[in-house]
């Protein structure tokens, strides 16, 4: 009987580490769910972007302009836009000055008419003045654009 007996102490003690551990368990998630919830940190939203201010020009654009640079060089390009548009087309004719060639698409934004490149970068920013377009290349070199 003192081999059962001690087998029974044995199991006893294994029941009490069980559950001596289960109620070290059972307080450490007591601890947890009794810490308050960290507070939720406010959230910052973008705001949204604002479209650019798109407006139609002071003329109609379409037709046959001169770009003309004060540096030298001078180059026909063909205008394309629906009356009262704000964006349109341009087709250049041979011997553009510096990067003009590439020229294919104008936006008129905040007053001025921007020439974009094929991959749509500005290559200048033009003002209306006069009945005709100044203003100045990405390089700050002068430009006329006129009829």
């Amino acid at each position: 009987m003192s081999g059962s007996h001690s087998f029974g102490r044995r199991a006893r003690g294994r029941r009490a580490a069980t559950a001596a551990a289960a109620l070290v368990v059972l307080a450490a998630l007591g601890a947890c769910s009794t810490a308050p919830a960290p507070e939720p940190q406010p959230t910052v939203a973008a705001p949204p972007p604002t479209p650019s201010p798109l407006s139609p020009p002071p003329i109609d654009l379409a037709g046959r302009w001169r770009l003309t640079a004060a540096a030298g060089g001078a180059c026909f390009m063909t205008l394309g836009a629906t009356p009262g548009a704000a964006q349109g087309t341009i087709a250049p004719e041979g011997g553009c000055p510096s990067n003009f060639f590439t020229s294919r698409k104008w936006t008129f934004e905040n007053d001025s008419l921007i020439i974009r490149s094929h991959k749509g970068e500005p290559l200048a920013q033009l003002s209306f003045t006069g009945g005709h377009f100044e203003g100045k290349d990405n390089g700050g070199g002068m430009l006329s654009l006129s009829r």
